[in-house]
């Protein structure tokens, strides 16, 4: 199993849900876990008279809502506190300093720092990570075109001081304004469409999907597996 954290004050569910349904297009068990103070997923994933907390099923992946640590999820599944959650995938969607602490973000897999360039996102997201006592691995998604001298240079000014060790790539999400339209498209039919997505936009969903996977051979496989979402024709 492997816990993969996003981190940040930007909008990162349908990031998070477009990467899962990659993967469980490739057969792979996936655990949404929003435990974001807007609860975005309440709203746009369809669900059978939510509760207050609750775990539904859309298209393939498990999410769950309104749950803050690992030890609530199991008791709602009914299983122990020492058992393992049954995924091979766990993503978790934070924009709280205390849900770091409360999942044990340091000891997850992956990490991202998903980020936009206003200042309230930047300033936001970053003091999220404030209150780290560790230093923590973090790859920052950036939802730009790219980034600028100057806006490299604030971004770096606003995070000096942060327990963080930057990985040296950036991942761009180029959101046009044709992806925002389609995706709320999709909300609105409850579907996860690929097609009619920006190329640049679509080449950065495969990049983390990538990144995720275990091993070459799976890798290879994604290329394959994505043209058939993207068609929209899966069996």
């Amino acid at each position: 199993m492997k816990t993969i954290g996003f981190i940040g004050a930007y909008d990162k569910t349908d990031l998070i849900i477009y990467i899962a349904r990659i993967l469980t297009a490739m057969n792979k068990r996936v655990l949404v876990i929003d435990t974001t103070f807007l609860q975005k997923a309440k709203y746009i994933v369809p669900a059978i008279s939510p509760a207050k907390t609750y775990i539904t099923t859309y298209e393939d992946i498990d999410i769950a809502v309104g749950f803050y640590d690992y030890y609530s999820i199991k008791s709602y599944l009914g299983i122990s506190e020492q058992a393992n959650l049954d995924y091979d995938y766990i993503f978790i969607d934070i924009d709280s300093y205390e849900c770091l602490e409360s999942f044990n973000i340091q000891m997850a897999d992956k990490n991202y720092f998903v980020t936009g360039l206003d200042v309230y996102t930047l300033r936001r997201g970053l003091e999220i990570l404030s209150g780290l006592q560790e230093r923590l691995d973090l790859t920052k998604v950036l939802f730009a075109k790219n980034l600028s001298y100057d806006e490299e240079e604030y971004f770096n000014f606003l995070s000096l001081g942060a327990k963080v060790n930057w990985s040296e790539e950036t991942i761009y999400f180029p959101f046009e304004q044709g992806d925002a339209g389609l995706i709320i498209q999709n909300q609105m039919v409850q579907k996860i469409k690929f097609k009619k997505l920006t190329e640049l936009y679509k080449g950065s969903l495969m990049y983390i999907a990538s990144e995720l996977l275990e091993s070459q051979q799976e890798q290879n496989e994604l290329r394959k597996v994505f043209k058939q979402l993207e068609k929209g024709v899966w069996y």
